[in-house]
């Protein structure tokens, strides 16, 4: 394991220690957080702590209270007396994970094609084209987080708390396999078309279409993710 080199910023916020510690404690979370999705820490890398607290202006309290919850989402674990490292997926874990992230995907898009409004349509439409304009661009970063708030805003409107909660707990373990799978060239003009899928059966609020081709989305990422760690292995 090696500790990775982050360049400290010079326009992160200064005495960041004195926001509310709600506040701090959100931002560290989700800073650290791409960090990993975009391969910064990568998959079995040692945390730099002093880094961190010196890149983001925080002491070690708040840093490591971050770490806790990072870990607890799947994204770290905790070494005792030795910190935290980024989590690194197996093969098993992805064949155990996808098919699961799947029937749930495949679930809320049954749900919201019933319960969805227009307004929802054309704000998941609008976002829809945002998202093809960073693919045409190849602009991985932006492209992914837009493509994850599709599908969080399918989620939405499904309008079943529970099941936000489950895909949640789950989403966060394999949100930086999704990233990796469409470093694929291939499988990223696979996956907007899948996404023009996806977005053919909003409009036509057919349930099982959605849910079909949500489902079939998750099979073809699994499979390249499981490719990029093979690939991970022999490096």
């Amino acid at each position: 394991m090696s500790y990775i080199a982050i360049p400290i910023s010079e326009t992160e916020p200064t005495h960041a220690d004195e926001r509310e510690p709600t506040t701090l404690h959100a931002n560290l979370v989700a800073l650290i957080r791409e960090l990993v999705i975009e391969g910064d820490l990568e998959p079995g890398a040692k945390v730099p702590e002093r880094i961190l607290c010196e890149r983001f202006n925080v002491s070690r309290t708040p840093l490591r209270e971050a770490l806790k919850t990072l870990a607890s989402e799947g994204w770290l674990e905790i070494l005792p007396h030795k910190g935290a490292r980024v989590t690194r997926l197996s093969e098993e874990d992805v064949d155990q994970m996808f098919p699961i992230m799947g029937a749930l995907e495949a679930l809320s898009g049954e749900l919201a094609c019933a319960n969805l409004s227009e307004e929802q349509f054309a704000e998941i439409r609008a976002i829809h084209y945002q998202m093809v304009l960073h693919y045409t661009r190849r602009e991985l970063a932006p492209y992914f987080q837009i493509n994850q708030l599709i599908h969080e805003k399918i989620l939405a409107a499904a309008a079943n708390p529970l099941l936000v909660q489950m895909y949640q707990t789950l989403s966060g373990r394999i949100r930086r396999a999704r990233y990796v799978a469409n470093m694929s060239e291939d499988r990223w003009e696979q996956a907007i078309e899948e996404h023009e899928e996806m977005l053919s059966a909003l409009a036509a609020r057919d349930g099982q279409s959605l849910a079909d081709v949500l489902r079939r989305h998750l099979s073809n990422k699994c499979e390249t993710v499981k490719a990029h760690l093979r690939q991970e292995s022999a490096a």
